[in-house]
């Protein structure tokens, strides 16, 4: 794929301080992208789009409440006078670090409800909030970051599995009214990757799973970037309402 597929477009990505969302604002600005770094750590956004533009690149940073429709509604309104439009909604958003994983018997009703709300809500209320941006130009690309969790059905964190397998859920639905309009919606479903927070749930996570994959390494941000890219570019076009794995060939369906 040319390094400049997102040239002239302006890409949201939620939850972008850090973390896989990181290695996402990373390689969309070097794809040519003006991003919009967005994350409740307003501190984190604001260096991480610091970094961008002294690499040359087109940033803005805007603090994001995602399960805030207020919230959502006012970053959607930056990103659009900033930029001019809104192409690319990337909603990367989510609690995964800190969970205690425990059987789902002894799941805290409050983390449920707080796990469901920024994981599934907030996707819905930011696509909700950018969607009259895209209507308005007859395209735009929303991707939903999913987990492969999701078809391995992974034991004692039943409410982030929930949660994601409602976003595939919900981007079927979406992709199916958006696609009137040229907007596509998919969903890109990770297998266990070395972040910051993957590295703090186990002291085995780099060789985690490993052993199953088709390629035998571990996983990493950057091995994500290409797929998301793929999905928010000109290149999947007539691609909606699809999940893609990517995982080193953990699993095949």
């Amino acid at each position: 794929m040319s390094p400049e597929t997102l040239t002239g477009q302006v890409a949201i990505i939620t939850g972008a301080a850090g973390g896989l969302g990181r290695a996402f604002a990373l390689a969309f600005a070097a794809a040519g992208a003006a991003v919009v770094v967005a994350d409740r750590n307003e501190a984190g956004a604001t260096l991480l789009a610091e970094e961008i533009t002294t690499q040359g690149g087109a940033a803005l940073a805007v603090a994001l409440e995602v399960t805030q429709a207020r919230s959502a509604e006012a970053m959607a309104e930056r990103a659009e006078a900033w930029g001019g439009r809104i192409d690319i909604l990337l909603n990367n958003a989510a609690i995964y670090a800190g969970l205690e994983r425990k059987p789902f018997w002894e799941l805290d009703e409050a983390e449920w409800d707080r796990v469901l709300a920024v994981n599934l809500k907030g996707a819905w209320l930011c696509a909700k909030a950018i969607f009259p941006a895209m209507r308005r130009r007859s395209y735009g690309k929303i991707v939903n970051v999913a987990s492969a969790t999701v078809f391995s059905g992974s034991p004692l964190w039943a409410h982030y599995v929930a949660s994601k397998g409602a976003l595939i859920a919900l981007t079927r639905s979406m992709a199916r009214e958006a696609g009137d309009y040229g907007v596509t919606v998919n969903a890109l479903a990770p297998g266990f990757t070395l972040t910051d927070a993957s590295l703090g749930l186990m002291e085995d996570a780099a060789s985690y799973g490993v052993s199953r994959g088709a390629i035998k390494r571990a996983s990493y941000p950057d091995d994500m970037a290409g797929a998301a890219l793929f999905l928010a570019s000109p290149a999947s076009n007539f691609i909606t309402g699809q999940t893609l794995i990517v995982d080193g060939g953990r699993q095949f369906l």
